[in-house]
């Protein structure tokens, strides 16, 4: 399945916060060029924070993080939500693992 040259869409409230131009799939992951919208900056923060966490030994936090962010935003794909997703974004580069189903394992 080709991925390269999708753009998939991060929405709040359905509104548009930014768009990931996918320019890379490795599985599971995948990545491209996020192209952000005013209204992410409400939200950039909570990536901030992330991205910080994931080196740090504490889970708890990092689980929490990644809790908000999946509850307060949908990320969708070219042919609508998926159902769950962990996303990092950085500047204007952005990567993820999504999944249809509620994923069974703890991810960072």
């Amino acid at each position: 399945m080709g991925f390269e040259g999708q753009v998939w869409r991060l929405e709040r409230d359905q509104q548009l916060l930014g768009e990931i131009l996918i320019d890379d799939a490795d599985f599971p992951w995948l990545s491209g060029r996020f192209a952000p919208e005013p209204a992410f900056a409400e939200v950039e923060p909570w990536f901030v924070e992330l991205l910080a966490l994931v080196e740090s030994e504490d889970h708890e936090r990092f689980d929490a993080a990644h809790e908000r962010i999946a509850r307060a935003l949908t990320l969708a794909s070219p042919s609508g939500p998926v159902a769950e997703f962990l996303l990092h974004i950085e500047g204007d580069q952005a990567w993820f693992r999504w999944s249809d189903e509620p994923f069974d394992e703890p991810v960072a």
